[in-house]
């Protein structure tokens, strides 16, 4: 199988992010130079991590050890629960950005809303700031609601570039996308091969579409991402992995295996809920 660039999709703010990046969560921080120096010599050059991970450190080390110029890295980094509100949002970045070793990141995003402390408008006020100050190119939120985007969108001056939630064929969240689109966010998926507690490479849509193209289930699912114009950010500390998973530009699933797939969602959420993390 042949391989092409990653392409990019553009934010409202006329900045870009590549549609495949590699994703940190429930990496550890003594592995996480490792595993970032073996993506980005897979070929990632999207990396998203947060100050909840513990890894920002590791990600500067391979950062910094890879001589890959600045200017073709997308690096992420998330403001945690405990660090909303204005003066906390300047110490949590200026921290991250210590950590990783950098002047700014390309984006920045708010963890997740926790409607119950209600500070998530303020914060993002002083997103709007950090983005002004040149210490982050674009912002964005995590795990936004419906409700919780309107509230940004109705009292700031400034729509999200991007809005990461969990995102995956048993749970592929239409509502929000639709929303995203209208709006011009665009949405990431994480978690997006799905979680243990179900095993979605065993789907019938996922498995015949995997047979077809000679791939496997995890290629044939973030080729659905990719295809449903999704940023998708897999994981994975086996190089092997990273290096298949990286793999999906060498094929293209017919509109009836994308939406065979997509008639999976069962509204499934792994992960946690936006009403109750931080809360």
């Amino acid at each position: 199988m042949t391989t092409t660039p990653v392409p990019t999709l553009a934010f409202h703010d006329g900045h870009t992010i590549p549609q495949l990046g590699f994703g940190l969560y429930r990496v550890a921080p003594d592995e996480a130079e490792r595993i970032v120096s073996d993506a980005l010599e897979v070929g990632y050059r999207h990396i998203d991590t947060a100050a909840l991970y513990g890894n920002e450190v590791g990600v500067g080390r391979a950062i910094a050890a890879s001589g890959i110029p600045r200017d073709e890295l997308f690096i992420t980094t998330k403001l945690w629960n405990s660090d909303q509100g204005t003066q906390s949002a300047f110490d949590a970045i200026d921290l991250s950005l210590e950590k990783l070793g950098l002047e700014s990141v390309n984006l920045y995003l708010i963890h997740w809303p926790v409607p119950s402390r209600d500070l998530f408008v303020e914060t993002w006020k002083a997103l709007e700031q950090i983005q002004a100050d040149g210490k982050s190119t674009s912002i964005g939120v995590s795990n936004f609601r419906l409700s919780d985007l309107d509230r940004v969108l109705a009292e700031t001056d400034t729509v999200p570039v991007l809005n990461q939630i969990e995102l995956h064929p048993l749970f592929t969240q239409l509502p929000l996308r639709e929303y995203g689109a209208a709006h011009g966010i665009l949405t990431e998926s994480w978690g997006p091969l799905g979680h243990a507690q179900v095993n979605i490479f065993d789907e019938g849509p996922v498995a015949a579409a995997a047979a077809a193209h000679g791939v496997s289930p995890a290629q044939a699912i973030i080729r659905w991402h990719l295809q449903n114009g999704l940023v998708v950010i897999p994981k994975s500390n086996s190089r092997e992995r990273m290096a298949q998973n990286f793999d999906v530009f060498g094929f293209e699933l017919s509109d009836a295996e994308v939406s065979a797939i997509s008639a999976l969602n069962r509204d499934h959420r792994s992960g946690g809920h936006p009403d109750e993390v931080g809360a």
